[in-house]
C-alpha cells in the first residue's frame, strides 16, 4: 500500500507517519507540505492508494486542492485529518470525493481506530456530522438523546462486548448464539444510534450515555 501524507506542519506529517508504520507496516509513505507538492506528486506517481491531506494549508484554497488531488489521482481514497470541525466543511469535503473525515483533535484510541477503519477500507465520519445528518436521535438540548431511543438488552450486550473489541464470532461465543444473530444485533445497534460502523457505533454510544 502506497500513501501520501499532505500537511504543512512537519511535526505532524513524522508523528502521524509513524503512527501508520506501526498500523501498517508494509505501507510506503511519502509526505508533502501543501497542496501544490501533492498533486506534484500525484503527476509522476500513479500509484498511491490513500491520500491524507489537512484542509489548512495556504498555497491552495482547500476545495480546490482537493478537487485537483482528486482529478490528479482519480482512483486513490482521501481522507481528511483537520482541526476543522465545522459541518459545512465536513459535508462539502464529502462531496469532493473525500471518504473519511478524522479531527485532529481525536484521542490517540479513535485516531488508531479510525485509521485501521479507513485501511481496511471503510469510511470513517465524526460524531458531529452524524449528529447533524440524525436529528431524530437527539432532543431540544444538544446531546441528549431522546428517552424513545433506547437499546434492547441484547443490543446494550452486544454494544459492551463492540466496545471491548471483540469479533462477532467472540462475541457470539460469549452469548451463545449464532454469528448470524450477531451481526443482526449489531446492524440494529447502529440504526439506534445512527452509526455507519462500529468504532463510530461506540463513540456515539458513549456520547449519548448508553455506555
Amino acid at each position: 500500500m502506497r500513501i501520501l501524507i499532505a500537511d504543512d506542519h512537519a511535526l505532524f506529517r513524522d508523528g502521524l507517519s509513524m503512527h501508520l508504520e506501526r498500523i501498517a507496516p508494509q505501507a510506503v509513505i511519502t509526505q508533502a507540505g501543501n497542496f501544490s507538492q501533492a498533486i506534484k506528486i500525484l503527476e509522476t506517481d500513479k500509484k498511491v492508494d490513500l491520500i491524507i491531506a489537512d484542509l489548512d494549508m495556504d498555497d491552495i484554497n482547500w476545495e480546490q486542492g482537493l478537487s485537483e488531488i482528486k482529478t490528479k489521482s482519480p482512483g486513490s481514497r482521501i481522507v481528511v485529518i483537520s482541526a476543522c470541525e465545522d459541518n459545512r466543511s465536513i459535508k462539502k469535503a464529502l462531496d469532493l470525493g473525500a471518504c473519511g473525515y478524522i479531527p485532529k483533535r481525536s484521542d490517540t484510541k479513535v485516531l488508531t481506530s479510525a485509521l485501521k477503519l479507513v485501511l481496511d477500507g471503510g469510511n470513517y465520519l465524526p460524531p458531529s456530522i452524524l449528529e447533524y445528518a440524525n436529528p431524530e436521535l437527539y432532543g431540544k438540548d444538544a446531546g441528549e438523546p431522546k428517552k424513545s431511543k433506547i437499546l434492547t438488552p441484547r443490543q446494550t450486550e452486544v454494544l459492551g462486548y463492540v466496545a471491548q473489541g471483540l469479533s462477532n464470532k467472540q462475541i457470539a461465543y460469549n452469548m451463545g448464539v449464532s454469528e448470524a444473530t450477531v451481526k443482526l444485533h449489531i446492524n440494529a445497534l447502529l440504526r439506534s444510534v445512527g452509526a455507519t460502523n462500529r468504532t463510530q457505533a461506540v463513540i456515539l454510544s458513549q456520547k449519548m450515555g448508553l455506555i
